[in-house]
C-alpha cells in the first residue's frame, strides 16, 4: 500500500512540473508572438518610408 501511494505521488507531482512547464512556454510563446507583431509594424513602417523616398528620388530624376 505504501509504494501505490509513494507511485500516485509522484505521478501527480510529475503533472504538477508539467503544468509549470506548460505555462511557462505559453508565456515565453505570447512574449514571442508580441516581439514579432512590433517587428512586423517596425518592417511596415520602413517599407512605407522607402516607397516614399524612392517616389521622391524618381520624381527628381524624372525632373532633370
Amino acid at each position: 500500500m505504501f509504494w501505490a501511494m509513494v507511485a500516485v505521488a509522484v505521478g501527480f507531482l510529475g503533472l504538477v512540473v508539467l503544468g509549470v512547464f506548460a505555462v511557462r512556454v505559453f508565456l515565453a510563446a505570447r512574449r514571442l508572438g508580441a516581439q514579432v507583431t512590433d517587428s512586423a509594424r517596425r518592417i511596415n513602417r520602413a517599407a512605407e518610408d522607402l516607397e516614399r523616398a524612392a517616389s521622391g528620388t524618381a520624381r527628381a530624376v524624372d525632373a532633370l
